[in-house]
């Protein structure tokens, strides 16, 4: 099956009466190199199994499948169904499920380990879909994920940044992020206002103090300009005492500190 290029995106969409829905930040990939580039970006190979979200009019989809992998499709837009039974309908390998992903537990609906999130995700909604999934789904090995560019530059920034922040600290603690490529608006219909990347994670095993680490960054954060000995000043009680057992300089503030810092700030907490 060819990879849909912007025509038989259009011819599709126009031989169903639909358009991209901006409540659902639909903004359909359009370009098959990007598509293409996306599949081998992502490792997906016969034994894979994939999780799609956003199934939109199954370019994507078709073209994970034509790897051999198994995969399952996530779909907020039920107005799309027939596009997607035209495009995806005789492909046995691929199922689409027509439900809003932030209201399905994927540990219930997704079996065993080792799937691989690959997504064109929704802008609007797409930086809590991802590290939801990241914390909560241990299912879920890797992720391979469009995203707005300056999102994907959180994702993956390093301590020190200006765009280093709590989705950064989040990244690190449950995976190893790392850099894709950029993709232009040109390529998308309708194109979005943004340039957009794709960004890879990994997981990894979590601290177990990583929960507690997260409540420490985000109260950090939550007041960034301050030194860490006020901003984390609404999560624990005694900050000075913590800073002097864990050895952290409480002139520092939130975007110095790494995600191994956090946590150790959280383990010693848990010591004292």
């Amino acid at each position: 099956m060819s990879v849909q290029g912007r025509g038989a995106i259009r011819r599709l969409l126009a031989d169903h009466d639909l358009r991209p829905q901006k409540r659902f930040g639909q903004n359909f990939l359009a370009d098959p190199n990007i598509v293409d580039r996306i599949v081998r970006f992502s490792g997906v190979a016969a034994d894979s199994k994939v999780v799609e979200v956003g199934a939109g009019t199954g370019t994507l989809t078709a073209t994970l499948a034509a790897t051999g992998a198994t995969v399952v499709a996530y779909e907020i837009d039920r107005s799309l169904e027939p596009v997607l039974q035209e495009t995806l309908g005789s492909l046995a390998n691929v199922e689409v499920r027509f439900a809003d992903i932030q209201k399905v537990d994927l540990n219930i609906e997704l079996e065993g380990e080792g799937w691989i999130l690959v997504a064109n995700l929704p802008y609007n909604v797409g930086t809590p879909i991802l590290l939801d999934a990241l914390r909560g789904v241990p299912g879920i090995g890797a992720f391979i994920v469009m995203v707005q560019r300056e999102v994907a530059d959180r994702l993956v920034a390093e301590p020190g940044s200006k765009v280093y922040g709590l989705p950064s600290v989040v990244a690190r603690l449950w995976g190893e992020p790392s850099f894709g490529f950029e993709v232009s608006p040109s390529v998308f219909i309708p194109p979005p206002d943004v340039d957009s990347a794709v960004v890879r994670i990994d997981r990894i095993v979590a601290s177990p103090f990583a929960v507690r680490a997260v409540e420490l960054a985000a109260s950090a954060f939550g007041q960034r300009r301050k030194m860490i000995r006020k901003s984390l000043g609404g999560a624990v009680v005694d900050v000075q005492t913590l800073l002097e057992a864990a050895g952290v300089d409480g002139t520092r503030r939130a975007e110095t500190l790494s995600a191994a810092d956090y946590v150790h700030l959280a383990e010693t907490e848990v010591a004292l």
